[in-house]
């Protein structure tokens, strides 16, 4: 395995990241947006759920547009857990969340779906995402910390997502996996910046030697496009490359680290906006192509 920033390889067991059993309709203040407007949310951003737990935090995996023209960031689905609010949209702005690094700016977006874990520390096998609106104070942004997403990989030949209507969309079709396929992930996280082939794909979870660290969850995978640079220290661990997932958790299998396919959340998201249309937040994603 081949790895980039500080080229550790200590792995861990997962631990769930962050707020189990957080109470959606409870009283958390929401702030004001007192930064300079235009704040930019990207992939790779930290983010809390309340300023007075900074230390329960999730990752965002990445950030554009829906088809209803709201602006949206996805992340992992496990890093809630609240049966009342779980698996339905939520209108309201009862569910704010927070840049880790600057909250006061206020809430830079409101959960507004996410797949509860059903008791799992890495959330619903193939189902595991979470939907933030945006809220208009803030810019979306493709230029992570280390990752530039230049869209949603698209796998015109590849297996339909377990979640995919038929027929399947090319983003709603899998990588391959195994010793004669020789696609890679490139992920950011606590650890650094690492890049890693794909070893397995079982229903659409990717398994691979990238590893993360708890609150990564939800945080970006992109798909290493052949010929392109791997980060490096000589471009400042720099990549660009398609949304292909997000850090899902850790499994018993080795390599351990999982990753949900930005196939099984594209796919789910047509689905459920087929069965309930103009209703379904995120519904059409697609990654901005905002600097």
């Amino acid at each position: 395995m081949r790895a980039g920033l500080f080229g550790q390889t200590r792995y861990t067991r997962w631990f769930s990241t962050v707020v189990v059993g957080l109470i959606l309709g409870s009283t958390v203040g929401t702030g004001t947006a007192n930064a300079v407007p235009g704040k930019r949310v990207h992939n790779g951003m930290q983010f809390i759920f309340s300023p007075s737990a900074p230390d329960n935090f999730c990752t965002i995996g990445a950030v554009g547009t829906d088809d209803y023209s709201r602006e949206i960031a996805i992340s992992a689905g496990h890093c809630m857990s609240d049966p009342n609010y779980a698996d339905r949209e939520i209108h309201e702005d009862i569910a704010p969340v927070y840049h880790r690094q600057e909250p006061a700016f206020g809430p830079i977006g409101y959960i507004r779906y996410f797949k509860d874990p059903e008791g799992s520390a890495t959330g619903h096998l193939t189902k595991d995402y979470m939907i933030i609106e945006l809220v208009p104070e803030v810019t979306p942004s493709a230029q992570g910390p280390y990752l530039k997403q230049t869209g949603e990989v698209e796998v015109p030949d590849g297996t339909a997502s377990p979640n995919a209507s038929n027929p399947a969309l090319d983003n709603e079709r899998l990588l391959g996996a195994g010793w004669f396929n020789n696609n890679e992930l490139v992920v950011s996280g606590q650890l650094g910046v690492w890049y890693s082939r794909i070893t397995n794909n079982t229903d659409g979870i990717y398994r691979s030697g990238t590893p993360h660290w708890p609150g990564d969850s939800g945080g970006p995978a992109i798909w290493h496009v052949p010929g392109s640079a791997y980060p490096s220290e000589e471009n400042g661990f720099q990549a660009h490359g398609p949304w292909a997932g997000i850090t899902k958790g850790m499994g018993l299998q080795v390599p351990p680290f999982q990753y949900t396919s930005s196939a099984n959340i594209l796919a789910d998201l047509r689905a459920r906006d087929a069965a309930d249309p103009a209703d379904i937040y995120g519904a059409g994603f697609e990654v901005t192509h905002n600097p």
